[in-house]
């Protein structure tokens, strides 16, 4: 089944907030295997001009992949998600994520399309802090793949 191409433009409403910890960055780092002080040390952050750690780049992705829940669950968008895979991710920021940070994300359906019998859908989203300011954006691409012939 096609996705509704009238979903481009459409918004969701903010996702509660998200309070970033030091330990959930610490983890993150950990994780990807990025050791830069400035993602576990207070002092090597402050000594960059940060109030406290920041997170390493990726990190945002956790909180706005949970966001775009509201998209692919959206029944009538139409999104068969057992077909989705991921095409494409990307993060324009304006700051860098800190500890201490309250987030939410505004999920956008950016285009609808359909390519080579697949259905491609870009999802933009938009994170601010608890005063309203923008943090960071990210661009998501998902491929739902076309139903291969029986």
């Amino acid at each position: 089944m096609a996705l509704d191409q009238s979903f481009a433009g459409r918004s969701y409403p903010p996702t509660p907030p998200y309070e970033v910890g030091r330990e959930k960055i610490r983890e993150f780092a950990e994780a990807i295997g990025d050791s830069h002080p400035a993602y576990t040390d207070p002092e090597a952050a402050k000594q960059l001009g940060h109030p406290d750690v920041i997170a390493p780049p990726t990190f945002v992705f956790s909180i706005t992949y949970h966001a775009a829940h509201q998209v692919v669950r959206d029944p009538a968008l139409g999104l068969d998600y057992t077909r989705v895979v991921h095409g494409d991710q990307r993060f324009a920021y304006s700051r860098p994520v800190r500890a201490g940070d309250r987030l939410t994300v505004t999920s956008t359906i950016e285009s609808v399309r359909s390519m080579a019998g697949n259905e491609v859908i870009d999802v933009r989203g938009d994170v601010h802090d608890e005063a309203g300011e923008h943090v960071v954006t990210a661009f998501t691409k998902l491929v739902s793949r076309k139903k291969e012939a029986s």
